[in-house]
C-alpha cells in the first residue's frame, strides 16, 4: 500500500470514536450536574439554570451516541472522560467551554465518518446534538462574557 493512502474508516473503529464521544457525554453530564449546583453569585444564576438544562440534554445525547453504538454491534463505554471541578465560578465555565469547543470538533469530524461509511442517518442525527452543542457554546460564551470561539474540526 503507497504511504499516501488513507487507511478505510471501518464500523469497528466507528464504534471506538463514538464510545469516546460517549465518553465526553458522560463528563458532560457530571460536569453539568455539579456545576450547575455549586455556581455561587448572582451574576451566575441564570447561567446555573442554563446548566442544569444542558445536563438534561447531554444525557439524552448520550442515549442517542449509545444507541448508535449498539446498532453498529458494539457495546457502550460506561466512563466517563476526567471532569475538572474548581471553587471558582468562571473556571468551571472555561473548562465547559473548552470541553463544548472539542465535542464539537468531534462531532464534526464523525458527521464526515458516518457519511463517509454510508451511515447518513448517523451523520443526520449527530447533526441534530451538534445543534445543541453549539447552542450550549454560546450560553457559555455569553457567561463568559467572550465572544463563541470557532471549534474547529478534530483531525
Amino acid at each position: 500500500m503507497p504511504a499516501t493512502s488513507k487507511p478505510t474508516l471501518t464500523r469497528k473503529k466507528l464504534i471506538d470514536l463514538l464510545n469516546e464521544d460517549l465518553s465526553r457525554e458522560y463528563q458532560a453530564i457530571i460536569a453539568y450536574v455539579n456545576y450547575s449546583q455549586v455556581l455561587k453569585g448572582a451574576q451566575y444564576m441564570n447561567i446555573a439554570d442554563e446548566l442544569a438544562v444542558h445536563a438534561a440534554e447531554e444525557l439524552a445525547h448520550a442515549l442517542t451516541i449509545a444507541g448508535h453504538i449498539d446498532y453498529l454491534g458494539g457495546m457502550p463505554s460506561v466512563t466517563p472522560k476526567p471532569v475538572k471541578t474548581s471553587e471558582k465560578a468562571e473556571d468551571m465555565l472555561r473548562f465547559d467551554l473548552e470541553n463544548e469547543k472539542e465535542t464539537i470538533a468531534q462531532y464534526r469530524r464523525r458527521v464526515k465518518q458516518c457519511d463517509e461509511l454510508n451511515e447518513y442517518a448517523l451523520s443526520e442525527s449527530i447533526r441534530e446534538i451538534l445543534v445543541q452543542e453549539q447552542d450550549h457554546l454560546v450560553a457559555l460564551a455569553t457567561a463568559l462574557g467572550i465572544d463563541p470561539p470557532n471549534p474547529g474540526i478534530a483531525d
